[in-house]
């Protein structure tokens, strides 16, 4: 018989898959990209799913797994944030679209922070301020980039999504637990779902 915990564990893992599930569908039946403040369909892929964290521990993490994981979190604000001050620079739907993406990643790893009891580093933080001194140094090079033309913050969005799957690989080494996992897999899809869409508007 099945202890209270592996049912717990088990259901909110099937409660994980279903959202994912739906989410999928939601984006695939969204199309292209909004095209409000342009007027012209670009030809970009769908952004990644909305991406959930099981609110039960599937696993357990070392120090150093929780720390990349804590780390992961300011890699989703980085992202996010500078794509918000782009949207407000550029007449590009993309980054509206792509920067909501970030906004649900960034919550599917502060719902994994919370579950295995680990410190937020972005909890209250405003939009450009981070905790680590090397990513506010990186946020304010990249946005000084990104603001010298639109062409620049989409070179700047690809630097940032290929540096984003970096971390994701090297975060996941080593872990077990499936919650953390199935973010992880779901967080770098996204990524190179956005670098390619990052990619088409650099030229060749």
């Amino acid at each position: 018989m099945q202890s209270l915990g592996s049912r717990r564990r088990v259901a909110a893992l099937g409660a994980l898959a279903l959202i994912l599930t739906i989410g999928i569908g939601t984006v695939a039946a969204a199309g292209p990209w909004n095209t409000a403040r342009t007027g012209v369909a670009a030809p970009v892929a769908a952004t990644a799913a909305p991406v959930a964290a099981a609110a039960v521990r599937s696993g357990a993490l070392t120090n150093a797994q929780q720390t990349l994981l804590a780390g992961m979190a300011e890699e989703e604000k980085l992202a996010q944030d500078l794509y918000a001050a782009f949207a407000a620079l550029y007449p590009s739907a993309m980054w509206d679209r792509i920067g909501s993406a970030e906004a649900t990643h960034l919550a599917a790893v502060r719902t994994l922070l919370t579950t295995y009891a680990i410190a937020d580093p972005t909890a209250g933080l405003p939009a450009g301020t981070f905790a680590s001194p090397s990513v506010a140094a990186m946020y304010a090079d990249l946005l000084a980039q990104g603001s010298a033309s639109e062409a620049a913050a989409f070179g700047v969005g690809k630097l940032v999504e290929v540096d984003d799957i970096a971390k994701l690989d090297a975060a996941r080494v080593g872990v077990t637990a499936a919650d953390v996992l199935s973010v992880y897999a779901n967080l770098r899809n996204g990524s190179t779902q956005h670098l390619n869409a990052f990619t088409r508007q650099l030229p060749n």
